[in-house]
């Protein structure tokens, strides 16, 4: 797609950024009525909402300069590149780790319940990864998925290829189609790129994670529940329903299925695996029907 949004200038808006700010936008109006609803200081979301997001944007692209190092320091890499965020390239774990770090900071400061304040913005992440993928869609090059033969493959249009006519034009310029996944790279000239569309798959990991989170807020008022159970799912549907069929390199090659666009282990589903088992550890430890019972035991105790 077209990457660049809005051209003013030497200013450039980027649909990525677009659609990521979109969806944290929301997320944060409605991860504040939820604390709001759980007793929790809204004030006090919105004050660390700014650290937050600055937290999660260095931690994500340290992370992604960390774990793909060559195309910053390698031959022909200029280290520089590490800090033009605006150029594309994060991690979402990096992301994670950044934010729980700065709300571990700030709970701390203020003697706030960090799990509390973790469960309520963890309606922020399905819908920030869904504005991500969105903006990897029309990045092009990003998070592209591998060469395929199966009937769900997306077929890459060519560079300048028309569509919506003139309202296409319109909203995404004359330079549609302009980039294209590295692996179209890789097939001849004229020939159809058939492509896994990734970005499109982690929209569904996105949207599939914003019912688990809404069920899991639901289900438990246990501080720390609805944020296991988050990087729990994410973790499992992304590896398995985003990370197989994308485009990346497999340090542990497992299965390569070159026909199909699949291969495992990519970094992302190793680092994954070891997520989910602690994540899985916490949530069987961690009682969620504690606080109802508590409940409970307070109604009986009111009613006699």
């Amino acid at each position: 797609m077209d990457p660049i949004m809005l051209q003013l200038g030497p200013l450039a808006i980027r649909w990525y950024g677009f659609f990521i700010a979109l969806g944290v936008l929301i997320g944060s109006i409605w991860a504040t009525r939820l604390a709001e609803e759980r007793g929790l200081d809204p004030e006090k979301l919105l004050d660390m909402a700014v650290y937050l997001v600055i937290a999660g944007i260095i931690g994500a692209r340290l992370v992604y300069v960390l774990t793909s190092p060559s195309a910053f320091f390698g031959p022909g890499g200029n280290p520089i590149d590490a800090l033009k965020i605006w150029q594309g390239g994060i991690s979402i774990h990096g992301g994670f780790i950044g934010i729980v770090l700065a709300t571990w900071i700030y709970c701390r400061i203020h003697k706030l319940n960090m799990w509390a304040y973790l469960d309520v913005m963890s309606i922020v992440s399905p819908l920030g990864i869904m504005g991500g993928r969105l903006g990897n869609f029309f990045n092009g090059t990003d998070t592209g998925g591998r060469l395929t033969t199966w009937p769900i493959g997306f077929h890459w249009p060519e560079p300048g290829t028309e569509t919506w006519g003139a309202f296409g034009r319109f909203i995404f310029g004359s330079n549609l189609w302009s980039y294209a996944p590295p692996a179209c790279s890789a097939v001849p000239t004229g020939e159809p790129c058939m492509v896994h569309n990734t970005p499109f798959y982690g929209i569904v990991v996105g949207f599939i994670l914003l019912f688990i989170v809404i069920w899991a807020l639901r289900r438990s008022r246990t501080p720390g529940f609805v944020f296991w159970t988050m990087i729990l799912w994410y973790s499992v549907l992304r590896s398995v329903l985003e990370e197989t069929f994308r485009d990346n390199p497999l340090p542990w090659s497992v299965y390569v299925n070159d026909s199909a666009g699949i291969g495992i282990f990519t970094l992302t589903q190793i680092v994954s695996i070891v997520i989910v088992l602690i994540a899985l550890y916490i949530l069987l430890v961690m009682d969620p029907d504690r606080d109802a019972r508590k409940e409970r035991l307070s109604r009986k105790a009111r009613g006699r």
